[in-house]
């Protein structure tokens, strides 16, 4: 929803805007071309993104800065390149088109690729370790709590059979397990919904903190904004969506944000139809009130 995060974050003329989740830079490239006189920080915990990113807006010089690092550590990352409040921040969650269809990533339960599935290839817990490490019930928590997967119990029980075969290492063997726990022909999709979809979310999530990193974000950004400061997120997963919604809400009460989006702004249904992935996208949009302390 590119043209709609542009109208809802540059309404009030903001000077400084932080892009939390910079990916290629799509957002951020459309952003500082309807504002002139904007400057620009991303964030983005993997590299090879925020190298592409880099390049494709070096020709926007000094109003750019970018570094690699987790939306939850905002606050820091703002002290350490100078920066008061801001104006707008924008965090697009999930991950980019270009890091499912790296099999190398194991994001894709359609591309055979190592159980990886981290962001940032510094940290060391990988999908692997959990799929081999956790015991049934931690697993079968993990599958329901991260994703609502109604069949986790089926799904961590039947991993944890395979695994005494040996360490299951293998994206489309897991999503194999996984469409047959769940009683489904893994070579007949019942639906344009993989079976294994929200196992392998739920991994994805755990091995990069994704809803502990949400929360965090969440509340360090009414002191990163200034008065008016917008905060614009969009989920893709209605786990996250509810936390958005609930901070939001509770915040909108005890009178620091204003509610510009009662409900969420969804894609239109030619965005829905040139990039399926933005049918489930939702964004909220919260004004900052009065001053920061």
């Amino acid at each position: 929803m590119p043209e709609e995060v542009c109208t809802f974050l540059l309404e009030g003329n903001p000077r400084l805007v932080v892009d939390c989740t910079l990916g290629l830079g799509g957002h951020s490239r459309l952003i500082l071309e309807k504002s002139a006189g904007v400057r620009l920080l991303g964030l983005d915990l993997d590299e090879d993104n925020l190298r592409i990113a880099g390049q494709r807006l070096a020709g926007y010089g000094d109003r750019v800065v970018l570094r690699q690092a987790n939306f939850a550590d905002l606050s820091a990352v703002l002290r350490e390149v100078g920066w008061g409040p801001v104006g707008a921040i924008l965090a697009d969650l999930g991950v980019s088109s270009n890091q499912i269809e790296d099999a190398a990533r194991g994001l894709s339960f359609d591309r055979d690729g190592p159980l990886d599935m981290r962001l940032d290839r510094t940290q060391t817990l990988t999908a692997a370790d959990l799929v081999n490490g956790l015991s049934e019930g931690e697993l079968a928590d993990l599958l329901y709590m991260q994703s609502q997967e109604h069949g986790s119990r089926k799904i961590s029980k039947r991993i944890c059979q395979a695994r005494r075969q040996g360490r299951l290492d293998s994206t489309v063997a897991l999503a194999r397990l996984v469409a047959s726990a769940l009683g489904q022909d893994p070579d007949a999709r019942r639906s344009r919904i993989h079976p294994a979809t929200r196992t392998f979310m739920a991994l994805r999530m755990s091995v990069n903190r994704e809803l502990q990193s949400l929360r965090r974000l969440l509340e360090q950004a009414p002191d990163c904004l200034s008065a008016g400061g917008r905060l614009a997120i969009i989920s893709f997963h209605s786990g996250e969506d509810r936390i958005v919604k609930e901070d939001f809400r509770a915040r909108a009460q005890s009178g620091v944000y204003r509610l510009l989006t009662k409900k969420p702004a969804v894609a239109s249904e030619v965005e829905c139809a040139a990039n399926p992935r933005s049918r489930s996208a939702k964004l909220r949009v919260a004004e900052r009130v009065g001053a920061v302390a």
